[in-house]
């Protein structure tokens, strides 16, 4: 099957990081002497996806210096910005529809996920739904779980309201159909597309075995520092995660 679009969600205001991030764009942050951006399509591209465009938002035209056109890393790569009026999460996959076609994938831009993504999208196809989430058993190991996940379903999906039924925690790569942002516009979090379809039972779930990480907190960037540093970027870990939109 054709390797799809990823999304690359990468226009929060990194509040978390501080004063690191008040001239430099998250994506732009350095792990190991690369920028972070680089790392994760060196990451793709070694997945055999072969398109990603960045939903950018502050700073972002930096992103887009340092990146270009994707030929660098054998990716054909395109920008979405919504700065300075940010959209949400959700408002800025709606905006960068044209640029993603009917069928793509949703990645969080400080994540990097050490995951199968071509077994995902299959995982997608083979689903029949609108969209799909992947998730990692969590148990409140790392922050509170929120996906209630059974026999290949997202059962519930919320960051809000957790129960004791949720075992599971939202991974940071999705896929969808356009069709699932149907009626949507203005500014919206991706999370309640996500809480919404799971309500309706339209949610597919993949569970992803392997750990995270992220660079969206100071903690996040200095363990991926140290891992990349260490040759162990693929290392398993029994932890999960619950990213905050927009930041």
């Amino acid at each position: 099957m054709t390797a799809p679009p990823v999304a690359l969600l990468a226009g929060g205001l990194a509040t978390r990081m501080g004063a690191r991030c008040r001239e430099t764009p998250k994506a732009l942050l350095e792990v190991a002497g690369v920028p972070f951006a680089h790392r994760q399509l060196e990451l793709l591209k070694k997945n055999g996806l072969e398109k990603a465009v960045f939903l950018a938002g502050f700073l972002g035209g930096m992103i887009q210096e340092s990146v270009g056109d994707g030929s660098r890393f054998g990716l054909s790569v395109g920008y979405s910005f919504d700065w300075p009026d940010l959209l949400g999460t959700g408002g800025a996959i709606v905006k960068a529809l044209p640029l993603l076609g009917e069928k793509f994938m949703v990645l969080y831009g400080d994540s990097y996920l050490d995951i199968d993504y071509r077994a995902v999208a299959k995982a997608f196809a083979d689903s029949g739904m609108p969209a799909l989430m992947t998730v990692h058993q969590n148990d409140d190991n790392y922050d509170r779980s929120n996906v209630v996940f059974e026999d290949g379903r997202i059962r519930l999906y919320d960051k809000m309201n957790r129960s004791a039924a949720m075992r599971h925690i939202d991974y940071g790569l999705g896929c969808f159909q356009a069709a699932a942002f149907e009626g949507r516009s203005g500014k919206f979090d991706l999370a309640d597309v996500y809480r919404d379809l799971s309500v309706e039972g339209r949610l597919a779930g993949y569970l992803a075995e392997k750990r995270f990480y992220e660079i969206g907190s100071p903690g996040g960037l200095a363990e991926l520092d140290a891992l990349f540093r260490a040759g162990k970027s693929g290392a398993r870990a029994p932890r999960g995660r619950d990213v905050s939109e927009g930041d």
